[in-house]
């Protein structure tokens, strides 16, 4: 009788030169590493670059780091290792599905996370897409998170290098992305191997810096961002405190964040400092108070992407750990649903700073797993 033939790396039954993977390239060193590791084992390797944004008015500016170069980068890469790279005008579909909502969603007084959004929409639905009208196996990425075959299939684990994991970006991977998506850089134990990689491989991208900021706001400023966006959206207002009383004036809602204290311009109250506690973008107001008014135990969560193995109804609560925001480690949290994507997450030790526009995270206690999870969306409730 015939035998299947064995799994390659990739985890599929066929031999490497007979698989085809899409590599997402970005022009960094991570997803350089992954399509040159997969084209030196053979495998069919397809490099395909997304332009998200302008990068004509990019590369007019002087000494700019932009995505016109990551674009170059790319295809210098491509051609060096011997493997096709297309590039893919993804433009109008970036500014629709995440720069857009950015802008609204910060105006609505959130703190977003845009990169989760791309990921969702743009990167894992309709790069994954082309992927597939390319006849590939599988599509790669330079993520640094792992996919693991567990009883019932595919599991999203948390990165070998805890100081790289980006599982807080990737909750919203759903199960059937996950049965086509590999991660090859999620096992490494730290950033300096992918570097030891991309020089074994001759990359010219192997000392090239992270990029540290959002790609469509380079130096970090999301204010001028928005007002370009949003003309009229730096309206001033009043900075008041938890029982209405006026301390001062503010440039603008969208210059703040909960959780914020420096740079408010009203000094403290007594000896104790002032900050941020809500915003209130309807009434322009920013809304200020002690540190211990921040903190907070019940968080509402809806857009729930559930991985766990048991419908995520089929409890009434789920004792998981939580990351509200991603420069936070888990905590331990009691998750109870509300429906099918939506819960009420009760922290156990309560947070500051918890903000309508991040991510809360689920994890499985005691393990790398990630459970899924959801977007915050109301503002604290003690």
């Amino acid at each position: 009788m015939p035998t299947d033939p064995p799994l390659n790396s990739l985890g599929l039954p066929k031999a490497p030169a007979d698989t085809r993977v899409v590599v997402a390239m970005s022009g960094g060193v991570d997803s350089s590493v992954v399509a040159a590791m997969l084209k030196e084992e053979g495998y069919d390797v397809v490099g395909v670059t997304l332009q998200l944004y302008d990068h004509g008015a990019a590369l007019a500016k002087k000494g700019a780091c932009c995505a016109g170069q990551d674009i170059h980068d790319a295809r210098r890469v491509a051609e060096a290792m011997g493997f096709p790279h297309y590039v893919l005008d993804y433009e109008n579909t970036f500014r629709e599905s995440v720069i857009e909502e950015f802008a609204d969603a910060y105006l609505a007084g959130a703190t977003p996370v845009p990169c989760i959004r791309c990921n969702e929409r743009v990167k894992f639905k309709d790069l994954l897409e082309t992927a597939k009208d390319l006849d590939a196996d599988c599509m790669a990425t330079g993520h640094y998170i792992q996919r693991k075959i567990g009883a019932q299939g595919p599991e999203l684990h948390a990165a070998a290098d805890a100081a790289r994991d980006q599982s807080y970006f990737l909750f919203s991977t759903t199960p059937e992305q996950l049965a086509y998506l590999r991660f090859p850089l999620g096992h490494l134990p730290s950033k300096a191997e992918t570097r030891k990689l991309a020089a074994k491989y001759g990359l010219i991208v192997a000392d090239k810096p992270d990029s540290q900021d959002i790609c469509f706001v380079p130096s970090g400023n999301y204010a001028a961002v928005i007002e370009k966006l949003r003309p009229g959206a730096a309206d001033p207002g009043e900075i008041v405190d938890l029982s209405g009383r006026v301390l001062g004036t503010h440039r603008g809602v969208i210059h703040y964040t909960i959780g914020q204290r420096r740079g408010l311009g009203i000094g403290g109250l007594g000896d104790s400092p002032l900050y941020v506690i809500r915003l209130d973008p309807e009434r322009r107001q920013v809304i200020v108070g002690p540190k211990e008014a921040l903190a907070t135990r019940i968080v509402p969560v809806r857009e729930i992407n559930w991985l766990g193995d048991a419908p995520f109804e089929s409890r009434a609560e789920w004792p998981l750990s939580v990351r509200i925001r991603s420069t936070r480690a888990p905590r331990e949290a009691i998750v109870r649903p509300l429906g099918a994507t939506e819960a009420e997450v009760e922290l156990l030790t309560p947070e500051d700073g918890v903000s309508p526009g991040q991510a809360c995270v689920f994890y499985a206690p005691e393990s790398s797993r990630i459970f899924g999870g959801g977007w915050i969306w109301k503002g604290h409730t003690g």
